[in-house]
């Protein structure tokens, strides 16, 4: 690996567990892996672990409220949920190239393993055409036993045939963990493809199906009374990378596949 290419900076001690979860939701489709991740890590007073940068993210910085610059960097905090304990991943961007993308991917399981996580939990968007009125959970995953377990009326798990490949971490993520043994799912609920739309109704749907299995009992619809905030914050960041990752990523995707790719981890 390119180990001067990433920099990972350690804020607390690494809580290590036999019921660890780590649940990963970064930019992708309508935002919505980020917008639920965002929303867990808020309401569940999570603490930062993590603080990852790296020289393969994309080349640009974000301009701030107080007209001074920040690097993109991608954050893990830990909540502890009676005697669940779950690392949250969550961050302003992912990785936009192959080799990046499976690094990053890699060194995700590494603090997984240390943390002794035995579950993995990736989120993220389904693009349509057209705004969905109720959103549709689906989920796929690297064992039948995990999707078991998930499976219920909030979640179909027939999602051979609506969506492509899985393109980015969320993808790669659950076909590396297999290889460490560790049982992962990925719950992706249908959202507007445009990249302005913020999937704020995914979000909410997914959250529902995590609330159930994980007993978080958190307030879902208090999504509803923050969504201003959330728009603010999460809108002016994908604007300022629209062109810089996106773009970059779908041409290359494009070209690769030789069709229109709908799905971005």
């Amino acid at each position: 690996m390119r180990e001067d290419f990433w920099k990972i900076s350690q804020f607390g001690k690494l809580p290590r567990t036999r019921n660890t979860i780590l649940i990963e939701g970064l930019p992708g489709i309508g935002n919505v892996g980020k917008v639920a991740v965002d929303f867990l890590i808020d309401e569940l007073k999570a603490k930062k672990l993590y603080e990852i940068w790296s020289y393969t993210f994309p080349h640009s910085v974000f301009v701030n409220e107080d007209n001074l610059v920040e690097l993109p960097i991608v954050e893990i905090f830990h909540a502890q949920v009676g005697k669940r304990s779950l690392l949250l991943l969550g961050g302003d961007v992912q990785p936009v190239d192959e080799i990046s993308s499976y690094e990053f991917s890699e060194k995700i399981l590494d603090i997984a393993e240390k943390s002794g996580t035995k579950e993995l939990i990736t989120l993220g968007g389904i693009g349509l055409a057209d705004i969905p009125k109720k959103p549709k959970v689906y989920c796929t995953a690297n064992s039948k036993k995990i999707i078991g377990r998930y499976k219920s009326d909030l979640v179909s798990d027939k999602l051979y045939g609506v969506v492509g490949p899985i393109v980015g971490v969320s993808g790669l993520l659950l076909g590396l963990a297999s290889k460490r043994k560790i049982d992962s799912i990925s719950f992706l609920a249908e959202t507007y493809g445009h990249p302005m739309y913020l999937g704020i109704k995914g979000a909410k749907e997914i959250l529902k199906v995590l609330n159930k299995n994980l007993e978080l009992k958190i307030d879902i619809n208090k999504l509803d009374r923050e969504i201003k905030d959330i728009e603010t914050e999460i809108m002016k960041k994908t604007e300022q990378l629209s062109e810089v990752t996106k773009q970059i990523a779908l041409k290359k995707l494009q070209k690769r596949f030789g069709r229109d790719i709908d799905y971005i981890g």
